[in-house]
This record gives C-alpha cells, structure tokens and sequence, in this order.
C-alpha cells in the first residue's frame, strides 16, 4: 500500500504537482533555483533590516517580498531545488496560498493515514510522500530561466 498514492487520488486535482502545472508552469514563468538538500526542510521566513530571507538550515536566500518567500518556502520544504516562479508578481500571492493549502492537507491525510503505524512507520511515510511530490516537481521542471517576449506590441511594426 503507497500512501503517496493514496493521499494523491484523495486529494485530486488540489495535489501539489498538479497546482503547479496548472496554476503556474501554464503561464509565462522564470526558473529560479537554490541550493538546498534534497530532503524534507524546516525553512523558516525571517524579517531583516535587509528586507526578508527564506532560512534553509544555514543558508539564507534574500526573497523580494513575502509572498515569493512564502512561495519558495513550499519548494524548500520538499526539497525542490530548480522551480519556476510567475512571471506576473501580482499573481504569486494567491498561487502561495493555494500550494501552502495544499501542504496543510496533504500532512493532515498524511497523520490520519499513519494513525496506526509506529513511529518508524509515519517517518517512512512521510519520507516516500515527499519524495513522491518532489519527483513529480522535479519531471515538471522549472522551465526557460527567462520567459520569452515573442509576442508582438503596438510599438514594434
């Protein structure tokens, strides 16, 4: 029995791979990546006299505002080192929200699921169901670093 399977049929299109492909990599993005351990992280958003930083174990990566550190913050807590990021800033906000959504739910189908286990078992779990979401992350990829201006202005004739 994969639990991984199981939480990702229970939570059908709301499952974090599919958030990403629909809501962001469906529209024009930038790739970004950081350097962190491909595992489950404890990232940590910090307000400095610098502006804000997204903390990943020691390293610190200096965000532009809150709702692209809370955004990245998702990816850091499976692990996902290359991502894309919406191009459209306006849009980023209400993408973090439904992807952090979509993480509360998937721990708590994840703790109700394991109930029964022993300790080992739920750490197991826990661990496979990451990975999952990371692979699935990862098989998406982050796409062009740039996105491409190709679209044709009423300046340029």
């Amino acid at each position: 029995m994969d639990i991984a399977a199981d939480i990702r049929a229970s939570m059908g299109g709301d499952w974090l791979p599919d958030i990403y492909t629909q809501k962001v990599r469906s529209d024009r993005t930038r790739s970004l990546s950081i350097e962190i351990p491909e595992r489950e992280n404890t990232p940590v958003i910090e307000y400095t006299l610098l502006g804000i930083e997204l903390k990943i174990g020691k390293r610190r990566f200096s965000c532009p505002d809150l709702a692209t550190a809370r955004y990245m913050r998702v990816f850091a807590r499976v692990g996902c080192r290359e991502f894309a990021v919406p191009y459209d800033i306006s849009r980023i906000s209400a993408v973090a929200d439904t992807m952090e959504l979509s993480w509360q739910r998937t721990v708590l189908l994840l703790e109700e699921g394991t109930r029964d286990k022993t300790a080992q078992g739920r750490t197991r779990a826990r661990s496979s169901t990451v990975r999952a979401i990371r692979d699935e992350l990862n098989a998406i990829g982050p796409g062009d670093v740039m996105p491409a201006f190709d679209r044709e202005t009423r300046q340029r004739r």
